[in-house]
């Protein structure tokens, strides 16, 4: 048995038991699984109560990973997030009291409710896997990965995520509204619970997440698929409506997100098909659109899916020789 089959294994028993409790959701929460394999951080944004926050919470549950849930508010504080130092009596000194940040899956709920300053203070974690207060660094546990959500359709008490916020999560997911036959599952699904609380049980844990991990970057990449991702990322700059395109950082996301899904699909390497899969979600929420996109309705989601349609496609290329 190859180790991308065992992955593949591993994946469909973590989404079957992440499924069980949440409805609807198969592809963003795939795509929200391969992301954690290939080391990134992701956003979920859309409406309240479509089950972003529990897809978040049993996703970490089913990854075994120590979860922590941070309710972000107007009036929270960079401490509040990375912890701060405080006054001990029996010592007479000064010790680092770690933050909610010190854990295995970090979920940032309405991340868009706190200000800049506290926004900023998930930076440095996201991207170095480490925080600094007051001069000195502290390393945060490995794995760690922050699942954030964002309500995109309130204004009023909300700081939208700056550029560089935005650019340190690989993907951005909306969930959508279920169908009717999923939502009326959700329903059936809690009379049946007989109470709200809902339990995902852990199929693997951080050690055996971090192995899996290990083995997804050693899924084959072609030189074909590397300039693909690269002949995407660079159309994004040069496209109409688009005032700032992605960055090298998209063409990256592209090429471990393209990893990650060849794994959990039992593949030893990667397709062109799995990078247009993923292109949307990772590349739209980089783009800086102009004044006059706006006006005239045009989507960042739009703009990627017309370059998808536009460069190239690499022939099929298949396992390395």
């Amino acid at each position: 048995m190859t180790d991308s089959i065992s992955i593949a294994e591993t994946g469909e028993r973590i989404l079957a038991a992440v499924r069980s409790v949440v409805v609807g959701m198969d592809d963003p929460l795939e795509i929200a699984l391969a992301t954690i394999l290939a080391g990134g951080h992701v956003l979920f944004e859309d409406v309240p109560g479509l089950g972003k926050t529990l897809a978040a919470r049993s996703l970490a549950s089913a990854l075994g990973l120590d979860f922590r849930r941070l309710q972000c508010t107007p009036d929270m504080l960079p401490g509040d997030v990375t912890g701060s130092y405080v006054y001990a009596p029996d010592s007479g000194e000064f010790v680092f009291r770690p933050g909610p940040v010190f854990t295995g899956l970090l979920l940032a709920d309405e991340i868009n409710r706190t200000t800049p300053k506290t926004q900023s203070a998930m930076l440095e974690a996201m991207a170095e896997r480490q925080v600094t207060v007051e001069g000195n660094s502290f390393p945060l546990p490995a794995p760690f990965h922050v699942i954030a959500t964002s309500n995109p359709i309130e204004y009023e008490g909300t700081y939208a995520l700056p550029e560089a916020q935005l650019d340190r999560f690989m993907v951005r997911l909306t969930v959508g509204y279920p169908e009717p036959a999923g939502e009326t599952q959700i329903l059936l699904n809690r009379v049946a619970r007989q109470q709200e609380a809902t339990h995902v049980g852990a199929v693997i844990d951080s050690a055996r997440l971090a192995a899996v991990q290990q083995t997804v970057e050693a899924i084959h990449v072609h030189p074909d698929i590397a300039q693909y991702c690269v002949d995407l990322t660079r159309a994004t700059r040069h496209a109409q409506n688009v005032a700032v395109g992605a960055s090298p950082r998209g063409s990256l996301g592209l090429l471990l997100l393209g990893r990650a899904l060849a794994a959990l699909d039992g593949r030893e390497f990667v397709r062109p098909d799995d990078i247009k899969r993923i292109a949307v979600p990772v590349l739209a929420h980089r783009l800086t659109l102009t004044p006059q996109a706006w006006a005239q309705g045009v989507s960042a989601e739009q703009i990627v899916e017309n370059v998808v349609g536009q460069v190239p496609v690499p022939p099929t290329v298949g396992a390395p020789a």
